[in-house]
């Protein structure tokens, strides 16, 4: 089972970032699909949600209408566009796949929004 997360970097208070992560090992279209985000210091906390046929999705308050989860299912990708970022988004995210006790995480992608 792998999951690798991409796409991370450092960028302006304002800009924008899309974090991808690709999925292998694992029925990918049967799981629910996270990101999560850990800042230094920091508890790991749920960014992101969406169900496995791509339908529903959820956030956390500090990124609702800013952030948007998506999935392929074909590609056995899931995304994360992120807009307006603030410096409060600076964290290592990590993408996160759950189907029952299953749970698999990735290695984590460093996103710094700092001027």
């Amino acid at each position: 089972v792998q999951l690798v997360e991409s796409g991370g970097g450092l960028v302006q208070p304002g800009a924008s970032l899309r974090l991808s992560c690709a999925a292998s090992g694992f029925t990918f279209s049967s799981y629910t699909m996270s990101w999560y985000r850990q800042a230094p210091g920091k508890e790991r906390e749920l960014v992101a949600v969406i169900d496995s046929p791509g339908d529903i999705t959820n956030y956390a308050d500090s990124t609702k209408g800013r952030f948007t989860i998506s999935r392929d299912n074909a590609k056995n990708t899931v995304y994360l566009q992120m807009n307006s970022l603030k410096p409060e988004d600076t964290a290592v995210y990590y993408c996160h796949a759950q189907r029952g006790w299953a749970r698999y995480w990735g290695q984590g992608t460093q996103v710094t929004v700092s001027s």
